[in-house]
């Protein structure tokens, strides 16, 4: 954390930017992401089962190059890349180079085969894959005063909010274009720029390959009116506070962020579409094989996590093709 913030008046992208990612900040601690909240990655291994499928798909797609690449951003402790290794055909996992990409040091004990980067690397070929990043790239909160002003929410190491100078350029454009905020006081939004320059810049160090996002997620056609700034501390979501003690997160305006030829779909449907279904097994599988039916069984409950209306189903996937047809 930097020092001397505290009673500071501050912008909530500056007062995150270091609540998260400063030294001492809640993303730069030994225990990582999944000591204080549990994403699809930690809920069962069928996601990364499902994220290799797709990757043999963009090799498919390629023409099966020489070299796959596999860029996982945001990488937390590398779960997901080494998942995803382990869960690909020989062949193709033999093809594959392994890129996490996170802030935090490169974990004990991480898969040799698994490249760790503080950024993603560049002219890549293959499959670029953001679970849960957005969401933690900082912005700015406004909020409607009683004059239907927007301005900038400002906020102070406790927690303390009060309201700033009103929002102009780029971000007032933002606001108007993708969260049109009404004249009504206490209106909130998120205003979601930085989010679309770190997409547009993730994506453009792709030579060719899909680059996909997964986030919590909203639409231009259900914007919640009061925002979605929260925090996450022990698994639990609490206040935001910006002083590195929890996670800070706000759902993300993946429309926003889609470049040309970028769809947004919900995770139940693309997860369906890589294997995932969460149907339960037949019944005669238990007369015949007791084993098998119950482990069938433990998938389809993990699928059906996974995929469930109301929870991880709702997640938003973001797919972005660069040159070549969409493979999902």
């Amino acid at each position: 954390m930097t020092a001397g913030t505290g009673d500071q008046w501050r912008g909530w992208r500056a007062a995150a930017q270091d609540a998260l990612y400063a030294p001492g900040g809640f993303y730069r601690r030994a225990e990582g992401p999944a000591g204080h909240f549990r994403t699809s990655v930690h809920a069962s291994p069928l996601f990364a089962g499902a994220v290799a499928r797709l990757l043999c798909r963009v090799d498919e797609a390629l023409g099966r190059p020489a070299t796959l690449d596999f860029v996982d951003m945001a990488a937390g402790r590398g779960e997901l890349t080494g998942a995803v290794l382990a869960a690909l055909p020989a062949d193709v996992a033999a093809r594959t180079r392994a890129y996490a990409v996170d802030i935090a040091g490169r974990p004990a004990g991480l898969d040799h085969r698994i490249e760790w980067l503080a950024e993603p690397p560049q002219g890549t070929t293959g499959l670029l894959f953001a679970n849960e990043w957005l969401d933690n790239v900082p912005v700015e909160v406004a909020e409607v005063d009683a004059a239907g002003v927007a301005r900038l929410v400002l906020v102070r190491q406790d927690g303390s909010e009060r309201l700033g100078e009103p929002v102009d350029g780029a971000q007032a454009r933002w606001l108007r274009r993708w969260w049109p905020l009404p004249g009504q006081e206490g209106l909130r939004a998120e205003i979601g720029l930085p989010r679309d320059e770190a997409w547009a810049a993730a994506v453009a160090t792709l030579g060719r390959g899909l680059a996909v996002a997964v986030d919590y997620a909203h639409t231009a056609d259900a914007r919640p009116p009061f925002g979605t700034l929260t925090g996450f501390r022990e698994g639990r979501e609490t206040t935001p506070v910006p002083d590195g003690s929890c996670d800070i997160t706000a759902h993300v305006a993946l429309d926003a962020c889609a470049l040309p030829g970028g769809r947004v779909l919900p995770q139940r449907e693309a997860l369906r579409t890589l294997g995932v279904t969460g149907a339960r097994p037949p019944l005669t599988l238990a007369s015949t094989d007791p084993a098998a039916y119950v482990r069938a069984l433990a998938n389809a409950g993990e699928a059906a996590e996974l995929t469930a209306t109301g929870g991880l189903g709702d997640f938003g996937w973001l797919v972005q093709p660069v040159g070549v047809e969409d493979p999902l």
